[in-house]
């Protein structure tokens, strides 16, 4: 996906496939679409690094279900906003946190989707979104889920 002229930032999104993270890439995309920037969406899975599957059959490898996972959020969600931006996908193996604080090292900008929660548990965030947003060396936007 590409926006057809050169991109002036960066900013990169944290996905791992639950409905805050969607709502993260969709506010990602739409920011880039305004900024003319590009997209690092990452994801971060934690476990063994098999090989003996093939991808998305059974006995797929981490790696391979993390990378198919995001494809198809990315895939969605574009056709979803409609923007064509240009968006990088990364799949890592390692601490979510860490993995997005590496990544967003010289990035613009950090965003993170928080679950829903109700009543007073709506105002604390989640473990990683409030390390990132504690740690980052960019500004970083927490997006809430529906809940």
């Amino acid at each position: 996906m590409s926006t057809g002229g050169a991109a002036i930032g960066r900013i990169v999104v944290g996905v791992d496939g639950s409905q805050p993270s969607r709502a993260a890439l969709r506010w990602a995309v739409r920011q880039a679409h305004f900024t003319c920037s590009e997209v690092d969406a990452v994801m971060a899975w934690d476990g063994p690094a098999r090989q003996d599957g093939r991808p998305g059959g059974p006995g797929a490898t981490p790696a391979a279900i993390a990378a198919r996972a995001l494809a198809e959020t990315v895939h969605a969600t574009v056709l979803e906003e409609g923007d064509a931006v240009d968006i990088r996908q990364r799949t890592r193996q390692g601490d979510a946190v860490r993995i997005l604080l590496d990544a967003s090292r010289e990035a613009e900008l950090l965003v993170v989707g928080c679950r829903g929660r109700s009543g007073i548990a709506a105002t604390v965030l989640g473990s990683v979104s409030t390390q990132c947003a504690q740690q980052a060396g960019c500004p970083v936007v927490v997006v809430h889920g529906d809940g």
